[in-house]
């Protein structure tokens, strides 16, 4: 099958990974986009464990609290700069990692990774981290998060 450029734009959009990396992962998928999406996932889980030494000198809290009023979350996302820590798709992956932790309640961080995420169950938290760490090309952790319920 040729790969298309719209084809490797689709894949970009729905990975956030860089052009060159969705190419490749179309190529080795003969251009089935659901086999290129698995690779790209365990490349990023390879990618992350790269990175699991670094250190993480940055990052940002974000918090959730639902429309009741009832239940919030509070969670802070840890990366290596200040550069990526203040990307706008990083700030957004910690407020959907609260949204999250809300709905979900967790009760500590090695939880809320294993969980699948409320807004695309084929993924759990820890693929959110992974492919951002792969996207970034930094190390990427959740560091901590609060759980808070009235009820």
């Amino acid at each position: 099958m040729e790969i298309t450029s719209e084809l490797v734009k689709e894949l970009r959009d729905k990975t956030g990974v860089s052009v060159m990396e969705c190419k490749k992962a179309l190529v080795e998928a003969d251009g089935d986009m659901e086999k290129a999406l698995a690779i790209l996932g365990t490349k990023s889980a390879a990618a992350a464990a790269k990175k699991a030494d670094r250190e993480l000198g940055a990052g940002t809290v974000a918090s959730y609290v639902h429309n009741t009023m009832q239940t919030g979350a509070l969670v802070m996302l840890s990366s290596e700069t200040d550069f990526v820590s203040k990307n706008d798709e990083f700030v957004n992956l910690a407020k959907d990692i609260a949204m999250h932790a809300a709905a979900m309640r967790p009760t500590d961080v090695a939880e809320a990774l294993e969980q699948e995420y409320i807004k695309d169950p084929s993924k759990t938290i820890n693929d959110l981290i992974s492919l951002a760490s792969q996207k970034f090309g930094e190390r990427v952790e959740l560091s901590k998060l609060a759980f808070f319920s009235v009820k």
